[in-house]
């Protein structure tokens, strides 16, 4: 009875909105859920406009947001929702291109709690996780084994098994292992109705046996049976025979010839028919050795032209990319050296060997060079034998996404047509024939892709935000998909069809393969509530967009001029494209809020999704003044990681800065914004009766007392401010080097007030090097600390009164030398993007340099002596994204250093974050993640280097170690100081005098001064 119900089954729903569930629905269920899972429920406006997208043009608010723990918790949030009929959607990483992870539903993240490895099986080579797992979890596990999971997409750091499954992933390393589809030994899955099974291969009697147990899974394989019997000459006449099949249902994977395979049927179902609860994978033979050989063509299609030759040399990897992908990198000025490195061409491709041996891997290559070489007009070559230069190659690869998007002087591009796949033998045709098609509508997009299984990437420029761009926008779909189709090919050759292309399945595979796919959902969901509108009955190609002709963001007053996103805080809102890297569990900077977290509203991605939705104005309606927004940013620590790290370049410190200015105006800031915010009138304070402070800030007693009125963690130890500043240092000691080249050091805060030592120092270093110190005449700050609390007006401020003051050493050219690398990247940064058009601030833009990029820009590296010591270098989060770390390399490398630099991300300091007593816990988690353990690790003779303050205190106070400074290390060099310390240096206490308490309230009153008249700003 139920087959012929199925057979004859109508349409499904799409989702309900939220307002067409019965009155009280919505809070009855999310009542029942708090009530019966251990996970967490949210179903506030925050986290339901923090899921509304994903990577694609779409955007659905969800019902609400659910994070399970268990299976458990899963089988109950399903039970609730089926009592309630509400709709489900399964989200891992969140990177979907094709609209299938958002929807009016009640969203499961599987990511943030079910994520383990379960079981690695070396013999049976078998790998069992969690759906939330991230794919280098499991591909790290197996690498144990030289095993690992085939299939790798470029977001391997991120994305999760489970969604994997939902899309049938494929990635580089499809071309020697296959699709995600191609992998998978077994599923355990839950359907709505709650009947939950692990589904596998099928023999014909275990399929016969299933079917006479009866229950809901008797009847669920006897309805695919039936389907599969009245449905499979027609399955084999209409699935296209490629590698990159990955549009529609895997209704082939029933066939007797395929073993019904019912996971494998289920693979690519994106969250549409059951729940994954866990993934039994199969693993393949990791080669240990990889060479990579870039071929170099006239031109993208004639390199997809030799992709059958290429083929011939049975390659683990095939990838192409055409010369407007190198042009993008030039304009945002990524991977500019590595692109140089390419063999002469306009077009190229990434072949890559594996082997056991590296010889073996360059054999390979070479016997197809040789081969190669051999054909008249063969292609140039490159055989790369160095790591870590193959690794940054693969990298203009694999940030392909991010580098097609938001192009200086390009319009936008988005997904859409971006995985189309063809026969690899018909690869260079087809990236003809596609080319003619985007000229045709007035498009220009860069083609690049997995060539060797022929899927062909691209980001295009279409117009999402007019009727016409929109009427053009359908037309080019119509034309593309009937291009692909002639070809033989797929629709989706990766990231699935979800509502992007859905709507054209009918032209890919004939109006009774669609029937058929309708009748595979209603098998599993009868009552069309599993992500519906998605791969079957879709939504159309234009419904539910992101943007669309009533996207109208409010142009809102700021303080930031943004000239990267022409003048628009709006526009730099929508910068985020959701590739998801800020959600990488480990590696570079972005996100350590994240990564310590795993909550997606502590991610970049999350934080920009909230401001796009602040501006949207449903579900969050309060603009400047949302506290969803707020308590988002509450653990960003501003450290710029993303600015430098994100594809897109997404600056989330100046997003949050802007934020916390309107989000506290008229209202009082938390009490450490005034104690460390003001740091600078503090400090100033202070030096005036240095004792004092010190002995009221460590003594047991007072230092709780003044921590707690700072709102500092009583966990942390208050710096000791120095007993003389730099600053009256320098203007005692005698000029050295008159009529020599001047340079001007900046003495900044920290390094004025807390470690002179730094300072003084690099002065040393800079007289060595043949140049006339100078410093500002007046006390001047940066302010820095200013931002993390977005007292932007009072930042504004400082950085006037600097160019005021040094107006003439920067009209002169004089360069300037920072100590703090974050003071410096207010210079190089905040300083021209509140500053736009003042000549003084962009002339100081060009001229200040972190002490090694000015002697290296001067040709003073050889001057200095040589400094044999092993040392563990951590690079402050400021000074990588913005100024980058490379000139310091190439010192510490000329100087004869062993070093090494730490991927330790950030400290977890960051400024003031660290000594707040909210942020206490995660500060230290960010520490201990990477930081931290390498140097208790590290041997005592090797030397920690770290440049920025914040740095060095994290160091100092949670490990027995003390940090120094790049200019300490160079001063130890000229002094020949081999044995320069390495243990901590604290100072000694010092007794007061009745003139250092007398001073004390003398400053206290001072303090009160000018901290009023901080607050008015």
């Amino acid at each position: 009875m139920l087959v012929q119900e199925i057979h004859q089954a109508p349409p499904g729903p799409h989702s309900p909105s939220p307002a067409q569930l019965a009155p009280g629905t919505i809070d009855a269920l999310e009542a029942e859920l708090r009530a019966s899972i251990q996970g967490e429920v949210r179903f506030d406006a925050g986290s339901r406009a923090l899921y509304a997208t994903d990577g694609s043009n779409y955007r659905q608010v969800p019902i609400g947001v659910t994070c399970p723990r268990s299976s458990t918790d899963v089988e109950a949030i399903v039970e609730a929702c089926r009592r309630h009929g509400a709709p489900i959607l399964s989200r891992g990483g969140g990177t979907s291109l094709a609209g299938q992870c958002c929807n009016v539903a009640v969203v499961m993240d599987f990511s943030k709690y079910m994520y383990e490895v379960l079981e690695v099986d070396p013999e049976r080579k078998l790998g069992r996780v969690q759906p939330g797992t991230v794919l280098d979890s499991l591909r790290d596990a197996a690498e144990k084994y030289h095993l690992t999971f085939g299939p790798d997409p470029a977001t391997h750091t991120h994305c999760t098994l489970g969604g994997m499954v939902g899309n049938n992933s494929c990635g580089i390393h499809a071309q020697m292992a296959g699709r995600t589809a191609d992998n998978i030994h077994e599923l355990e899955i839950l359907t709505y109705d709650g009947c939950r099974m692990r589904v596998g291969k099928t023999s014909g009697q275990e399929l016969e046996a299933i079917i006479r147990e009866g229950g809901r899974r008797g009847e669920i394989y006897a309805a695919l049976k039936s389907l599969r019997d009245r449905y499979a000459d027609r399955i084999r006449e209409r699935f296209p025979r490629i590698p990159r099949r990955v549009s529609g249902y895997n209704l082939d994977e029933l066939l007797p010839e395929n073993g019904f395979h019912v996971a494998r049927a289920l693979v690519g179902s994106e969250a549409t028919c059951v729940t994954v609860l866990e993934v039994v994978g199969n693993l393949v033979y990791s080669p240990p050795k990889r060479t990579l050989l870039v071929l170099g063509y006239p031109d993208i299609y004639s390199a997809g032209d030799h992709i059958p030759e290429i083929l011939e040399a049975r390659p683990i990897g095939c990838e192409g990319i055409d010369d407007r992908l190198i042009q993008y990198y030039k304009k945002k000025g990524e991977h500019v050296k590595d692109a140089a490195k390419l063999p002469e061409g306009g077009g190229w491709l990434l072949v890559q060997f594996g082997a056991d041996t590296k010889k073996e891997a360059d054999d390979q290559a070479r016997a197809l060079m040789e081969k190669l070489q051999s054909k008249p007009n063969g292609p140039t070559m490159k055989l790369y034998d160095d790591a870590a230069e193959e690794e940054r190659i693969w990298e203009v690869r694999e940030s392909s996404l991010g580098a097609t998007a938001w192009v200086p002087g390009e319009p936008p591009t988005w997904p859409g047509w971006e995985d189309s796949a063809v026969p690899p033998d018909r690869v260079g045709n087809y990236l003809r024939d596609l080319r003619k098609v985007f000229q045709k509508h007035g498009y220009n997009p860069s083609l690049y892709g997995h060539l060797g299984q022929g899927c062909v990437h691209c980001r295009v420029d279409f117009d999402l935000q007019t009727k016409a761009g929109l009427d053009t926008y359908r037309a080019f779909m119509d034309d593309a998909t009937t291009l692909v189709v002639s070809y033989g090919g797929s629709l989706s050759g990766e990231h699935g069809d979800g509502q992007a292309r859905a709507q054209f399945l009918p032209k890919m595979f004939g109006e009774e393969i669609v029937q058929a796919f309708r009748e595979f959902k209603a098998i599993w969901d009868p009552d069309w509530k599993m992500n519906p509108g998605k791969v079957v009955d879709p939504y159309g190609i234009t419904d539910n967009l992101r943007l669309g002709t009533a996207y109208n963001p409010p142009e809102l007053e700021t303080h930031f001029h943004y000239p990267d996103d022409h003048g628009s805080f709006a526009h730099a809102a929508l910068r985020c494209v959701g590739v998801g890297k800020c959600r990488r569990e480990e590696g570079g900077t972005m996100c350590p809020s994240y990564m310590v977290t795993r909550e997606e509203e502590h991610s970049t991605r999350g934080r920009a999704r909230l401001l796009f939705e602040m501006l949207h104005g449903d579900p969050l309606t309060e603009q400047w003044r949302s506290d969803a927004v707020h308590d988002a940013l509450e653990l960003c620590l501003a450290c710029k990681g993303c600015k430098g790290d994100c594809p897109v370049n997404v600056d989330m410190a100046t997003y949050k800065a802007e934020f916390l200015s309107h989000y506290y105006e008229g209202r009082l800031r938390p009490r450490h914004a005034y104690s460390m915010g003001l740091i600078y009138w503090w400090a100033r304070l202070a030096s005036r009766a240095p004792r004092l402070v010190n002995f009221l800030g460590q003594a047991p007693i007072l230092s709780g007392i003044a921590k707690w009125a700072g709102g500092i963690s009583q966990e942390r130890t208050i710096p000791r401010f120095a007993t003389e500043t730099f600053t009256d240092m320098f203007r005692k000691r005698a000029k050295v080097n008159e009529g020599a080249p001047e340079v001007l050091l900046w003495p900044d805060t920290f390094n004025n007030f807390f470690h002179p030592q730094v300072a003084q120092a690099a002065v040393e270093v800079l007289e060595h090097c043949g140049f006339q110190v100078t410093i500002p005449v007046r006390s001047l700050c940066c302010g820095r600390p200013l931002y993390d609390f977005g007292m932007l007006t009072a930042a504004k401020g400082l950085l006037k009164q600097i160019l005021a003051e040094l107006s003439e050493p920067i009209q002169n050219g004089t360069p300037m030398i920072g100590l703090e690398p974050s003071c410096l990247a207010v210079f190089r940064d905040e300083m021209v993007n509140l500053l736009p058009n003042d000549w003084n601030a962009k002339r100081l833009h060009e001229q200040c340099f972190t002490l090694a990029e000015f002697l290296e820009k001067q040709g003073k590296e050889s001057s200095l002596p040589r400094l044999p010591r092993k040392a563990l270098v951590h690079g402050h989060c400021h000074h990588k994204a913005i100024m980058t770390m490379k000139a310091e390399e190439r010192l510490y490398g000329n100087i004869g250093m062993d070093y090494h630099v730490l991927d330790s991300g950030c400290c977890g300091m960051a400024g003031s974050f660290g000594f707040e007593k909210e942020h206490y816990s995660v500060s230290v988690a960010c520490g201990e993640r990477a930081l931290l353990p390498a140097v208790r690790e590290a041997e005592e003779s090797t030397l920690i280097v770290a440049d920025g303050f914040s740095c060095r205190e994290q160091i100092s106070q949670l490990t027995h170690r003390r940090a120094h400074h790049t200019a300490e290390v160079l001063k130890a060099a000229i002094q020949g100081d081999s044995e320069v310390a390495s243990a901590p240096s604290r100072p000694a206490k010092s007794a007061m005098a009745w003139r250092t308490v007398a001073a004390g309230v003398l400053a206290g009153i001072g303090a009160g001064l000018l901290l009023g008249k901080a607050i008015k700003r």
